[in-house]
This record gives structure tokens, sequence and C-alpha cells, in this order.
């Protein structure tokens, strides 16, 4: 059997997508995603869409994923140092976006990412869960 890796940008960020529409439980079920657009990716990243997370202020922004020709890139406006841990125990390669408010930036580099991303959601949204 072969395995193809997935390393189209695009189709990663979608990945991404499906599977967190497909959380409908948990910390995660309180995720959406939103502000979507048609992108096909760049040397230097696409705003692809926004997600959402529901928590009892309201919707609050959590993070933007951006579509670059070889991966997608995960911008973590909240908890950033929540998303910055969960991201290196999935695997996943993690830097600080020196911006302010700080971001917590998380790299997808193939569908496999897609999902071992998903952890770094949850723990975005239990610590929005402790700051209210």
């Amino acid at each position: 059997m072969v395995e193809e890796r997935i390393t189209d940008g695009r189709r990663i960020a979608q990945l991404l997508a499906s599977e967190v529409r497909g959380r409908e439980r948990g910390p995660l079920g309180r995720l959406s995603i939103v502000d979507v657009h048609d992108v096909e990716g760049s040397a230097h990243g696409e705003f692809a869409f926004g997600v959402d997370a529901h928590v009892d202020t309201g919707a609050r922004r959590v993070a933007d994923v951006y579509v670059h020709d070889d991966r997608a890139r995960v911008e973590f406006r909240e908890a950033p140092d929540a998303a910055a841990d969960a991201g290196r125990k999935a695997g996943l390669r993690t830097r600080p976006k020196a911006v302010h408010p700080p971001r917590t930036v998380v790299f997808l580099e193939d569908g496999v990412a897609a999902k071992r991303a998903l952890p770094v959601f949850r723990a975005v949204v239990e610590a929005l869960d402790g700051d209210e």
C-alpha cells in the first residue's frame, strides 16, 4: 500500500477546516470556521479562514489560517503560550510572532499535521475557559 504525503498548502488547510468542523463534542465542538476566502496559496501565505471559539462572552477569534504553496500556517491570537506548548507536544513546528498582542505560529507541513493540530486548538479553548 502506497501512501501519498499531502504537501499542498490549500489541501492541508481544507483538511484542517474539515477536522475542526467534524468535532461536535467537548472544547472543539465550540469552534467554527469563519471568514472563508478561496485562495490558492503563495510563498508568503494567503489568508484562508479564521477560527472562532464560542465562549460565555460570545465568539472570539482564536486563530487565522494562511495557505502557502507547500504548507499551511495557523496564527493563534489567543493563549499563545498554551498554543506553543501544545504544538510542541504534538510534534509541530512552532514559533512566537513578535506582535502586540503576541501570537504563536504553528506550521502544518503535511496533511497529517491537520489532525495533530487539534490538541493545540483544544489547549487554546481550555485556556480561554480558565480566563473567564
